[in-house]
């Protein structure tokens, strides 16, 4: 690529060829506001659709401002960031956007998180001279997932990048034109109508309250306060090296001993962790790749941990239904035996006791309600709230996070292991499974667990474990965009695999749509991954089969793994749906 020179606000720069303006600003550290520029670091991607003009810049000969983000340099362009016209200019598209937009930002879910309104402020934008007629959309609330608010869409089209290009699910485009445009589903159906996953990378990415998650936060309230109910929290593996984040530490802070402490003083009667959940499925999950192994069953056996990945393949490859296993996930697993298992040893009738997850994922909420998954129309888990809505109930109840001494969970359902924890990243499920199923086939101790080949943040990974003097060929992908192309390579029979992960977010739970916004920030992930493999390394137990209260809990209640009882509890099916 060869250099080319150029001039920006009177410096003479030598920059690459093919650089936008705003990439040039960025390495001389000069700064340009944005708002529908996305740069999809880990997945090549980004959202140029320059629609918004917040980004324009002045160009000698040139009549017009230009956008910076979708505008490339070339030889002996004279560029000003700084000149009256390009503040002017970006000052107009903002008060443009704010002259159609609600002004409810006191009690938006998006409040003092919103880029338009933080983008108001660095422009020192008071007055609103554009008043006039405003979209008046109905918002969608017909998911349990997450909420559409079309009136406060600024047509960034970021949501419509994720959702088309990283994950594939095409749900998302741009409904009517002019000044009645919106980004939705096609002819403006319900969310719930449409194929989405309820993933939550639209909602991850979205500047606005366009897109935000259904918020479950006044129920949980609802049940610490009732003295009939008996209520039990589980916070999942990712959410530990991430809530941090809400208080002001360091992206993979890990803060397990702090929710803890943090969660009795919210008041809740039990507080466990859904590793538990996740050592319980690794159990179940490695019996099942063994005995499909053994007797010739169907391979690839997909992991199914994850419910956006488990709906995608329902609509998208209904064909494919048997690959997948049929194990619950680690949340809804820990559901099913806290109102079994522990409804009995602790003489608790088990419709008096309420599950709460705390999960890094909005598709987490849509899970717990699926049918499938209750038992006797008992739902076994009924509230789930994410990492940010867990992060504003400790704001609102005034706790002090940081300065929380560590606590601990209860015991019964309480014990995991290091396998448990990094089911929070991508290919840290898989990693844990061949940690079982090594020693059970070959009946060696596995002195090395650390699967290094498996891990990373490629989207694509592939790699190699010899189990005795097998070859166990292993799959790994993350975002559905990603899973797409495996599943392709199964259906048309060129698959190699014994056993694939998938997860829909980038870098898995840990870039779960519930959590933190990184705005694509993957140095982000990468540290929330590191701490999950840290935690990892220093339990006593790495293995999941070396849970004594997971081993205690097959003698006493559930029997042998893969049984009669096991498939009753904590195995499911999946269903066919509409590709719309």
């Amino acid at each position: 690529m060869g250099k080319i020179n150029i001039v920006f606000n009177d410096m003479k720069l030598e920059v690459d060829e093919g650089t936008t303006i705003l990439e040039a600003a960025k390495n001389i550290g000069v700064h340009i506001p944005t708002l529908c520029h996305l740069d999809l670091e880990g997945f090549g991607i980004v959202n140029q659709v320059a629609s918004c003009r917040v980004c324009v810049v002045e160009v000698e000969g040139r009549e017009t401002l230009v956008p910076s983000c979708a505008e490339k340099v070339y030889e002996g362009m004279v560029i000003h960031s700084d000149s009256i016209k390009a503040m002017s200019g970006r000052r107009m598209a903002v008060e443009l956007l704010l002259s159609n937009h609600p002004k409810d930002c006191l009690s938006c879910a998006k409040n003092l998180e919103c880029e338009l309104q933080s983008l108001a402020q660095e422009l020192g934008i008071r007055d609103i001279y554009w008043e006039g007629e405003r979209l008046k959309y109905k918002k969608d609330t017909s998911t349990f997932s997450l909420i559409k608010d079309p009136n406060k869409c600024v047509m960034c089209r970021r949501c419509e990048t994720m959702c088309n290009e990283v994950q594939t699910c095409n749900i998302l485009s741009a409904v009517n034109r002019g000044f009645e445009s919106f980004v939705g589903p096609a002819f403006n159906m319900d969310m719930a109508d449409s194929a989405c996953t309820f993933c939550g990378q639209c909602v991850a990415v979205c500047p606005t309250a366009a897109l935000t998650e259904m918020d479950n936060t006044t129920q949980v309230w609802n049940e610490l306060v009732n003295p009939k109910k008996h209520v039990v929290v589980q916070i999942a593996p990712a959410v530990r090296v991430a809530i941090g984040e809400m208080f002001g530490l360091e992206p993979g802070t890990v803060t397990t001993g702090k929710i803890v402490t943090a969660l009795r003083k919210l008041g809740f009667d039990g507080v466990f962790d859904t590793n538990f959940g996740a050592d319980l499925t690794i159990i179940e999950e490695a019996t099942e790749l063994i005995h499909r192994i053994n007797h010739k069953g169907t391979l690839p056996m997909l992991t199914s941990c994850c419910p956006a990945w488990v709906k995608f393949f329902e609509h998208q490859f209904p064909d494919l239904l048997d690959i997948p296993s049929t194990c619950k996930s680690p949340q809804i697993m820990f559901g099913a035996i806290a109102k079994t298992y522990y409804a009995q040893k602790k003489n608790i009738n088990p419709e008096s006791i309420s599950v709460v997850s705390i999960m890094p994922c909005l598709a987490k909420k849509a899970e717990a309600k699926r049918p499938e998954l209750t038992k006797d129309e008992q739902s076994n888990v009924d509230i789930v709230i994410t990492t940010r809505e867990f992060g504003r109930m400790m704001k609102s109840a005034g706790i002090d996070f940081v300065n929380l001494p560590d606590g601990e969970f209860d015991k019964m359902m309480g014990e995991s292991t290091g396998a448990s924890i990094i089911f929070g990243t991508t290919g840290g499920v898989i990693e844990a499974a061949v940690r079982t199923a090594y020693e059970w086939l070959t009946d060696k101790e596995l002195e090395d667990v650390n699967f290094k080949q498996l891990r990373g943040m490629e989207g694509i990974r592939e790699a190699s474990v010899f189990i005795g003097e097998m070859e166990l060929k292993i799959g790994i992908a993350h975002g559905l965009g990603n899973a797409r192309k495996l599943l392709e390579d199964i259906q048309s029979g060129k698959s190699k695999f014994h056993a694939i992960e998938i997860m829909a977010c980038p870098g898995g739970c840990i870039g779960g749509g519930g959590q933190p916004y990184h705005h694509g920030n993957m140095e982000i992930l990468r540290k929330r991954q590191e701490a999950l493999y840290v935690d990892d390394e220093n339990k006593v137990h790495r293995k999941s089969h070396e849970n004594q209260e997971i081993i205690k809990l097959y003698k006493e209640f559930i029997g042998e793994p893969y049984g009669k009882k096991a498939h009753e509890l904590l195995h499911t099916h999946y269903v066919a749906r509409q590709k719309i």
